[in-house]
């Protein structure tokens, strides 16, 4: 046989295995850029909250089935005149707070189903990373509550909007709270699957306790009694406290140049 076809022969497999293991290569270095720039902290997500809606699921149907079998036992047991007519009664309450458990984990089966179908869309879409819309959806949320902090006439008019004491006013404070713990560091910080999904439900909850908290307050009557000259008062405030902090902003950031700067004439 010509040596150069024998050689061939012994290396036939070397073909296959440096295609396969470039592609592996190719893969491994596409799924790095994906978990370095973040697209797929969304996906991965949806992923763990299905699997922990499923394993929630599971534990729920278990309970449900327990409780019809205690169920059953109780009746049989006043049937035998062995229990009275509260223990069937309590049986069976605890049966269909089980069975609504398990409907409830079912739907948040599905409910993770669906938004792990939209997010395997929105990987293949590509586009912004996921950490930054989130972050895009808090700060819209920030920036519709900054406009009754800043805004005189939407102060005046719906005050109950700033008020902690209002009770849709202060769950949605808690809310913004909770999301300003959570959401992550704006640059380098290391974000794992369970951090995204927490900030994310946060943000979702954030988003769902202003439009109720802004709904209630606009929902009230509104305060249109208000004295123009009270009005103006609030504006000139508004006005004088921003001057005042750009003023104090600006001098902060002059005398910190003037300690950057090098001494003269080597004093």
């Amino acid at each position: 046989m010509d040596p150069f076809w024998a050689m061939a022969a012994e290396l036939w497999w070397i073909a296959p295995a440096v295609v396969a293991g470039g592609g592996a290569v190719a893969f491994g270095a596409t799924r790095r850029r994906d978990v370095v720039s973040g697209r797929r902290l969304g996906y991965d997500a949806a992923r763990l909250e299905l699997r922990r809606a499923q394993q929630d699921a599971k534990v729920a149907a278990d309970n449900a089935r327990i409780a019809r079998a205690e169920s059953t036992r109780v009746n049989a047991e006043r049937a035998a005149a062995r229990t009275d007519a509260g223990a069937v009664a309590a049986a069976r309450r605890a049966l269909r707070e089980a069975q609504l458990a398990s409907k409830a984990a079912t739907a948040r089966v599905r409910a993770a189903r669906a938004r792990l179908s939209a997010e395997r869309t929105a990987l293949s879409r590509g586009g912004e990373p996921p950490l930054n819309r989130l972050r895009a959806r808090h700060d819209a949320v920030l920036g519709r509550w900054m406009q009754y902090e800043t805004d005189a006439d939407k102060l005046l008019a719906f005050p109950a909007m700033t008020d902690a004491r209002v009770p849709a006013t202060a769950d949605f404070l808690a809310a913004l709270q909770t999301a300003r713990e959570l959401r992550p560091g704006e640059q380098g910080a290391r974000v794992t699957a369970s951090d995204y999904g927490a900030y994310r439900d946060a943000v979702e909850r954030l988003e769902r306790a202003f439009d109720i908290a802004e709904r209630s307050v606009r929902g009230a009557p509104r305060q249109t009694e208000v004295p123009e000259a009270l009005r103006d008062a609030a504006r000139t405030l508004m006005e004088r406290t921003t001057d005042v902090l750009g003023r104090a902003s600006d001098a902060l950031g002059s005398w910190g140049r003037d300690r950057d700067e090098p001494p003269r004439d080597g004093r």
